[in-house]
């Protein structure tokens, strides 16, 4: 992998963090996937009494795809069973075992919330480390009024890839993922958020480098 890839990789990784303070929240909103160390770090916001409840959301989604996970059930189920192992009561965990897409995450979710009767004014969003700006513009969709904080686990570009996830893989998903966050306003998905002139060029150079894996 070339310099000029790595460092335009890099710009996206940086962008894609929108960097929140946290703090002590109604609900922590675990938006789930195939990626376990998400699991593992909402387990420990939980632990550190950042909120009530824990919410996680996610059923199979994807298949075939650079996101499958194989496990056979749901991927809030999976997290909530890695939750548990952390130490995380059941009855403190909310689950949302069909959501399909991040919007779904929001709208089931809120079914359930109101079901049970939680608050859920000042919410703590967890998502994958380049996931975080593209789920908090579309939860903002969703719940405009409410008090939205977002944050991922402390992972590095370089630390991130691992034996499910490789570098190449990493790349396509953000480059993807970029795309949704210019696109995706104008279907009503998300939030319009300004992408700087470097991050367009970063994001031309990966698509031209063959990073269209993820496209829509």
């Amino acid at each position: 992998m070339t310099k000029q890839i790595e460092d335009a990789a890099r710009r996206l990784w940086d962008f894609h963090h929108i960097n929140h303070d946290i703090e002590k929240s109604d609900l922590i909103f675990v938006l789930c996937s195939h990626d376990l160390r998400v699991a593992d770090y909402a387990a420990s916001l939980f632990l550190k009494d950042l909120a009530p409840y824990i919410l996680f959301s996610g059923g199979m989604a994807h298949h075939g795809d650079m996101l499958e996970t194989g496990w056979g059930k749901s991927e809030a189920e999976m997290f909530a069973d890695r939750a548990e192992a952390a130490g995380v009561p059941r009855d403190r965990m909310i689950l949302e075992c069909h959501a399909e897409n991040t919007g779904e995450n929001v709208l089931l979710s809120e079914i359930i919330l109101k079901e049970k009767g939680i608050p859920h004014q000042n919410i703590l969003a967890v998502q994958k480390p380049y996931m975080e700006r593209r789920a908090f513009a579309t939860i903002k969709v969703h719940w405009p009024g409410k008090k939205l904080k977002i944050t991922s686990p402390p992972i590095n570009f370089d630390d991130y890839p691992n034996n499910d996830v490789s570098k190449d893989e990493l790349i396509n998903i953000m480059t993807g993922d970029l795309q949704r966050i210019i696109e995706y306003p104008a279907r009503g998905f998300q939030i319009k958020q300004k992408v700087p002139q470097e991050i367009m060029e970063a994001y031309s150079s990966l698509l031209d480098a063959g990073f269209t894996g993820h496209l829509i």
